[in-house]
């Protein structure tokens, strides 16, 4: 039997959640992803990054969309292939963050009802006819917080209960792990009861984990009630190309400018993947370094973190010295992604900034899944084979 937990892995998007339990010591068997530009996107990453194929390959297209996995035929195939899984592998796990934007406070906050958030509730049909191991669920922070969104929040994990499940949750924040961004989302984790006693955890017999029991914290690097104390830079008028010393008293790793300078974005594969202004230059000039107070038009700050990578709903991050919208290759960087990880030049523009605005920042993925493993700890995992990725 294998040693290294595996992972059916749906919405996936361009492989962002996917590459950090990759580098953590998981195996990835599955991909699902319904948008085929995305699915481009994840493939050629991995190319690039040596990455071996899944055992179970992609699927996408019609094929892939979840909400058809859980009827007839493709939710059998489902459950035919983590049948073969447990075979020859000891732990299988279900990742995935479904569509978010009918949950989301900014979006169209139609909830459950909504095309989006139908695909969270057929995730879960998927988890509670499939039975794995473990599961993650991500989602954005409305999910959590809105009053009619949190009740079917609540309901679905009432159904994992029923189905077996002790669950987690935690509304993280990307920043926490590394990444130079404020970015908050909400985590649920569940393990099955049975798998949980036979790999000799000891827990109370409760259908969640106390924050006690569960290695949430093992992981963080910058604590929140920390990170947002310190005297970050606010504004400084815009200036074209201008020079700015690293203020004394910031963590620099969090920092914009620290994350352009170790992707080296100018010199990036997808440092020209930008869109041209539509708006005057003079106007955009006007908007003065880390003035994101503004709906759209948000100026970044070099000696700042980022607001969430999101690019979408007519919302637009301008450079902080040059005038023109941030990059593909500075949005990667944003979101934590090693520098040699780059998106097909044959990706629309509008696909490049969406997938990478959907995913879930790769250091923050990485520690998720090093906080499973080391929950899982030596019941599972006694020598975690992690692969050997060269991620520069």
């Amino acid at each position: 039997m294998s040693n290294r937990p595996c992972i059916f892995s749906f919405f996936a998007g361009s492989g962002f959640l996917d590459l950090g339990f990759e580098t953590s010591g998981f195996k990835i068997v599955y991909v699902n992803e319904i948008f085929s530009p995305f699915m481009a996107g994840y493939r050629y990453s991995r190319q690039l990054l040596n990455l071996p194929l899944p055992e179970y390959g992609y699927h996408e297209g019609e094929a892939a969309d979840v909400s058809k996995l859980t009827q007839g035929s493709s939710a059998q195939r489902i459950g035919d292939l983590v049948k073969d899984c447990r075979k020859s592998n000891d732990v299988v796990g279900f990742i995935g963050g479904p569509p978010c934007p009918d949950f989301s406070i900014g979006g169209k906050n139609k909830g459950c009802l909504g095309d989006n958030g139908k695909l969270s509730a057929s995730y879960i049909e998927l988890i509670c006819d499939n039975l794995p191991d473990f599961f993650l669920f991500e989602n954005v922070k409305g999910l959590w917080r809105t009053r009619k969104h949190r009740l079917f929040f609540e309901s679905v994990k009432q159904q994992l209960e029923k189905s077996g499940y002790i669950l987690i949750e935690r509304l993280i924040n990307a920043i926490e792990y590394g990444v130079p961004q404020d970015r908050e989302r909400i985590i649920l984790i569940g393990f099955r009861n049975n798998f949980i006693k036979n790999i000799k955890i000891d827990f109370s017999l409760k259908q969640s984990l106390t924050e006690e029991s569960f290695p949430w914290n093992h992981y963080i690097l910058y604590p929140q009630e920390n990170v947002f104390a310190y005297p970050w830079c606010k504004c400084d008028p815009f200036q074209e190309n201008s020079i700015m010393p690293c203020p004394e008293g910031i963590p620099q790793e969090l920092t914009v400018e620290y994350w352009f300078r170790k992707n080296n974005v100018l010199k990036h594969p997808n440092a020209e993947h930008y869109f041209q202004p539509r708006a005057g230059i003079t106007k955009i000039a006007a908007i003065d370094e880390g003035d994101d107070s503004k709906k759209s038009f948000k100026r970044l700050h070099r000696w700042r973190y980022s607001p969430t990578a999101c690019y979408g709903n007519n919302e637009v991050h301008l450079h902080p010295y040059k005038i023109r919208r941030i990059s593909a290759a500075e949005a990667l960087a944003i979101q934590s992604l090693p520098v040699n990880f780059v998106l097909p030049d044959n990706m629309s523009l509008t696909n490049m900034f969406k997938t990478i605005g959907n995913g879930v920042p790769y250091l923050a993925s990485q520690s998720l899944a090093k906080t499973i493993i080391n929950f899982l700890g030596t019941g599972v995992v006694n020598t975690v084979d992690i692969p050997s990725i060269t991620l520069i």
